[in-house]
């Protein structure tokens, strides 16, 4: 009969599965903006699309929806709600997973911005290695992970159900999609600046949860 552990590595490798996955789509989508691809021919499209302006009201709330994806703002209510958990259940792992989050979100979306220099879309020139932080989109990445640690941390420690956790990760979803919408409407990113941000940023989530569940703990209740 399988034991706890054995459930948990079972679960650690589907996530590495997922992990690979989603990274395989993100090295194709940064392969197609390398090589201008089928995918580069949507952000021209979409750049040359009549870009709204917003004023008083619609533009604060239009901000405080980008301001979903700042890694300020994720960061602190992570903080918040890690240090809760860590607090109630005399455990240091919350913390922990947020740490390695963060520092893994850094270091590879990072890197990919200083290696490809990509232009902003407001420039209206689609121009890599000339010094731009455009791909990938860091608020695209830092909304898929941050987010989704902070639901899976109240999945794992929380009394809730499947139903909820399922609940819990479509707040994620729908957040993450709030906020590459509203990067669209202000300009602010291309397309695949997006997609490839929302790939690494769920690969990076997949990733450490399959740390998590390699790693035994007490503490939580799922």
């Amino acid at each position: 009969m399988p034991t706890i552990l054995d459930q948990r590595h079972r679960q650690m490798r589907r996530a590495l599965n997922w992990s690979a996955w989603l990274f395989a789509g993100y090295l194709f989508t940064t392969y197609i903006v390398l090589t201008d691809g089928f995918l580069v021919r949507i952000d021209r499209e979409l750049n040359n699309w009549h870009h709204p302006k917003f004023h008083g009201l619609s533009n604060f709330l239009i901000r405080r929806l980008d301001d979903l994806g700042l890694r300020s703002v994720s960061g602190i209510a992570l903080i918040i709600v890690g240090s809760y958990i860590a607090y109630r259940f005399k455990t240091w792992r919350p913390i922990n997973l947020g740490l390695l989050a963060f520092i893994a979100l850094n270091v590879v979306v990072g890197a990919f911005k200083y290696a490809l220099g990509r232009t902003k879309p407001r420039m209206g020139l689609d121009i890599l290695h000339a010094g731009g932080m455009s791909y990938p989109s860091g608020h695209a990445s830092n909304a898929v992970l941050s987010w989704g640690i902070l639901a899976y941390l109240i999945y794992r420690y929380a009394k809730i159900d499947r139903y909820q956790g399922r609940l819990a990760s479509a707040g994620v979803v729908l957040i993450s999609l709030t906020v590459c919408v509203v990067s669209l409407i202000r300009h602010t990113h291309w397309f695949t600046d997006l997609l490839g941000g929302l790939f690494v940023g769920s690969a990076l989530l997949v990733a450490v949860i399959a740390i998590d569940r390699y790693v035994p703990s007490k503490s939580q209740l799922h």
